[in-house]
């Protein structure tokens, strides 16, 4: 059994799935997953929770198993959400250094940053992160670290990133409903982006896009910091609802069949092609057009993406991105998707892997798990942080008790 210091677990509570993920930290600081539990998802539309009960008990049935494969008891998890309500903006924060000799401590660092936080947002939003890009002491731009330098000015730039309080209450809810505590929340992009980038793909500028059952979220790194994050309610789910709509089959079948002849490009050598399928209640058997069913699917997945690509040209993003773009979540998982993005988006794509991190093998190797493993990762970073700072741990639970307590 290992040291519960040392075990960081995240969870998201997905359209599809519901997935809880076991790291362990060691003492040098790296990390390696250890469990993995999952379930199917039945109480969530869209990434958020539509029915308590249902969502409870799939959270419970994904925890314990992670708790047997990984041999620990689970107290606390981070969190991931999302939805169609969140939203980014950078912002920026400026403070005056009074001190008489024009040194900027730490603690001026900290007021910058708490006026950076200081946004008028409508009563109902909450900051979930406010991350930090870039300083500048007397209008010098680029700095890391200002801390100890002479100035008369020291601002920041942060991307904020904020949703409806109530609706990121719902999962927190649904956790504490299970007597766990919740140590932080996490934008399920954000972790995606964590479990696949590396130092130097940030540094480039990439592009991460998570395209899961009911939403797709998306994370743009340039100069090696969170410029843009966006949330779309269009992702997997939508691609089975056409094809049950355009191939007139049930929605379990068109899941099926989108699994099992999928693809996101219509190839010319497929014309013509058809295959038969069984009709469950004793009806005759029916026809599928290969072609007609990944024109289908083709068509939603090139909108997908084309949503993404205006939202980045509309904040000037796309030069940026010299690393390319990494695609992640279930839907990562349709052959020749990574094509259709390319075509879409005009520059590199590929499905990402994840990356300095160590453990299971079949959870670390497939797309559809990389949020839930981000999320470890993020919980991971934020404990190496926190070595020597234990009452930080305490300020971070009631501060996720004020979230829950507000009324």
């Amino acid at each position: 059994m290992f040291e519960s210091s040392s075990i960081v677990v995240g969870l998201e509570i997905g359209t599809s799935k519901v997935c809880a993920v076991v790291g362990e930290l060691n003492a040098e600081g790296s990390l390696n997953v250890v469990g993995l539990g999952q379930a199917r998802s039945r109480g969530v539309r869209k990434g958020e929770i539509i029915d308590t009960s249902l969502a409870e008990e799939d959270v419970r049935n994904a925890i314990v198993e992670a708790e047997h494969m990984a041999d620990v008891e689970v107290r606390s998890v981070y969190l991931g959400v999302t939805g169609a309500h969140i939203r980014g903006f950078n912002n920026r924060g400026v403070h005056p250094i009074v001190s008489s000799d024009r040194e900027i401590s730490e603690d001026d660092v900290q007021d910058v940053i708490k006026n950076a936080k200081t946004i008028n947002l409508p009563a109902q939003n909450h900051v979930i992160h406010a991350i930090r890009q870039h300083f500048l002491v007397d209008g010098q731009d680029g700095i890391t670290n200002p801390v100890g330098m002479l100035g008369a000015r020291v601002e920041v730039d942060v991307h904020v990133v904020h949703g409806n309080f109530n609706r990121l209450q719902n999962a927190i809810r649904v956790v504490k409903g299970l007597q766990l505590e919740v140590d932080e929340i996490v934008f399920n992009g954000l972790a995606s982006s964590l479990a696949l980038l590396t130092n130097e793909q940030k540094e480039l500028g990439a592009l991460v896009i998570d395209i899961g059952g009911g939403m797709t979220e998306y994370v743009v790194y340039a100069d090696g910091v969170i410029k843009h994050v966006g949330a779309l309610a269009v992702a997997g789910d939508h691609v089975s609802n056409d094809l049950a709509y355009g191939l007139k089959v049930p929605l379990g079948r068109s899941e099926q069949l989108k699994i099992e002849h999928g693809s996101a490009i219509v190839d010319g050598s497929i014309k013509g092609q058809t295959f038969t399928i069984a009709n469950e209640l004793g009806m005759p058997t029916k026809t599928v057009n290969l072609e007609h069913l990944r024109r289908i699917m083709s068509l939603r997945l090139e909108e997908i993406f084309q949503l993404v690509g205006q939202d980045l040209e509309q904040q000037d993003l796309l030069d940026y991105l010299r690393a390319g773009v990494f695609l992640c979540g279930g839907c990562a998982r349709i052959p020749q998707i990574s094509q259709l993005a390319e075509r879409v988006l005009q520059m590199p794509v590929c499905v990402g892997k994840t990356n300095s991190i160590s453990g299971l093998k079949s959870a670390l190797d497939q797309p559809e798990f990389a949020g839930a493993i981000g999320l470890v990762k993020y919980g991971s970073l934020q404990q190496r942080r926190r070595v020597g700072k234990a009452s930080f741990t305490d300020g971070l639970r009631s501060t996720i008790n004020q979230i829950f307590k507000r009324s």
